[in-house]
């Protein structure tokens, strides 16, 4: 039997302008989130959209937005059309580099705005006067801006929600909420994210019409190549063995992004690879936005060898061609683990990704390869084989437990949240 051809981007019916810019970014062909996911948002149609890390999602909602946008274009005043959410200011700013360079190629100039907290509203309101077609914007900083009376979103006829399931979480509930009501009722819906957990599915149903479907995670082919290892080590011998790694295999990994828990541990680790040689940065909340954005320019340019950070960077960062992560903490949810990881294997390079597994987590790391059916051989490293011992584990009726055992307080009131959505009649996301 003969394959099917691959689809060009041409095929999926972009605009030829638009072809030519996928092919100056370096789009040799779509992938398979792109092939699927571009006829339907050219259609009109509403979309949930699934797929790894580093498969090409934001060109997926970028190329077929920017399309729709510029055949709609009249001239005249300008209207804000288009709406893309995100959850961080990091992602706002890479969607909206995105955007811009593949707007360039088009005739007729659309004005895309970008808006974020963290950083002074007054030249975001500057930005504003004279209107813009499409806004990429994180929640909170959304809100402000049209209580500022500096947009309104009567006029969004198309909603993109980027990394949706964080979008929906609670953390974000009570602002995306606010925003919804303000859209209009008729308007297309596009959710996009590398993970849809369960108990966010029924949120998302909500507001979607008549969705396309669209998941390519268990596709051949489509999961990133990133080599798993699974390292034994002593709580309290994790930094020295990082160390003993950098200095070992550094000069070949060339950059590396390491994964801590906390803030302090992120400025804890970075000094301490520093004081003895290695150029490692901290990277957490709690550091300016100008600064969090000139440390990962200066990654990506090789400027740093290290960037130590916390779960702030475990989604959106597109980093071309980073070699390897470090999870010096794991994370708390098999979730992270899969954004952790897929900072490196993307866009069809080959990453490796590295767990300390100490006596304590070994437990918790053993849930996550549960969660992604994949088991990670034990590595132990010499001179740093484990003394510890593992604290005793809690039984079925304890308290305790490692997040994935027991519902959490989150887990509960998200799973609540989602059996009101799923029961309410009428139901909102109907007639949003």
């Amino acid at each position: 039997m003969t394959a099917a051809p691959t689809p060009s981007f041409a095929s999926l019916g972009l605009a030829p302008a638009l072809v030519r810019a996928a092919a100056e970014r370096g789009y040799a062909e779509p992938t398979a989130i792109q092939a699927a996911a571009i006829p339907a948002i050219l259609q009109g149609r509403d979309l949930r959209g699934s797929a790894q890390t580093g498969s090409g999602k934001t060109a997926a909602f970028s190329l077929p937005l920017l399309h729709r946008l510029a055949a709609d274009s009249a001239g005249g005043e300008r209207r804000l059309r288009a709406l893309v959410l995100v959850p961080t200011r990091e992602l706002a700013a890479q969607v909206g580099e995105t955007l811009r360079d593949l707007a360039r190629a088009l005739p007729d100039r659309l004005r895309i705005a970008v808006v974020f907290g963290g950083v002074s509203i007054n030249p975001q309101l500057m930005g504003l006067r004279g209107g813009a077609d499409l806004i990429v914007a994180t929640p909170g900083r959304l809100l402000d801006l049209v209580e500022h009376n500096a947009l309104r979103l009567d006029g969004i006829a198309t909603l993109v929600l980027d990394e949706a399931d964080r979008l929906f979480d609670l953390g974000f509930a009570e602002e995306l909420g606010r925003i919804l009501a303000q859209l209009p009722a008729k308007r297309q819906n596009l959710l996009f994210s590398a993970t849809f957990p369960q108990a966010i599915q029924a949120l998302a149903d909500r507001m979607l019409r008549d969705p396309e479907t669209i998941d390519v995670q268990g596709e051949p082919g489509t999961a990133p190549d990133i080599v798993q290892r699974a390292i034994e080590v002593d709580s309290t011998r994790r930094t020295q063995l990082l160390r003993h790694l950098l200095e070992q295999h550094g000069e070949a990994w060339g950059r590396v992004l390491v994964f801590v828990a906390t803030q302090h541990a992120a400025q804890t680790v970075a000094e301490k690879l520093y004081r003895h040689g290695i150029y490692a940065v901290p990277f957490h909340g709690d550091i300016s936005q100008g600064a969090r954005t000139d440390i990962l320019d200066q990654f990506k340019q090789s400027r740093w060898d290290v960037v130590v950070a916390t779960d702030l960077a475990a989604r959106g960062l597109d980093i071309a061609r980073l070699p390897v992560v470090v999870n010096y903490d794991l994370p708390r949810s098999p979730t992270d683990y899969v954004h952790r990881i897929g900072r490196t294997g993307r866009a069809g390079e080959s990453g490796l990704a590295i767990s300390f597994v100490t006596p304590a987590s070994e437990a918790h790391f053993r849930l996550i390869e549960k969660r992604q059916n994949r088991r990670v051989p034990r590595e132990r490293i010499e001179g740093f084989e484990p003394t510890e011992v593992a604290p005793p584990l809690v039984d079925a009726s304890g308290t305790g437990g490692i997040k994935g055992t027991r519902p959490s307080k989150k887990d509960k009131l998200r799973a609540a949240q989602a059996a009101e959505a799923a029961k309410a009649s009428p139901s909102p996301g109907k007639d949003h």
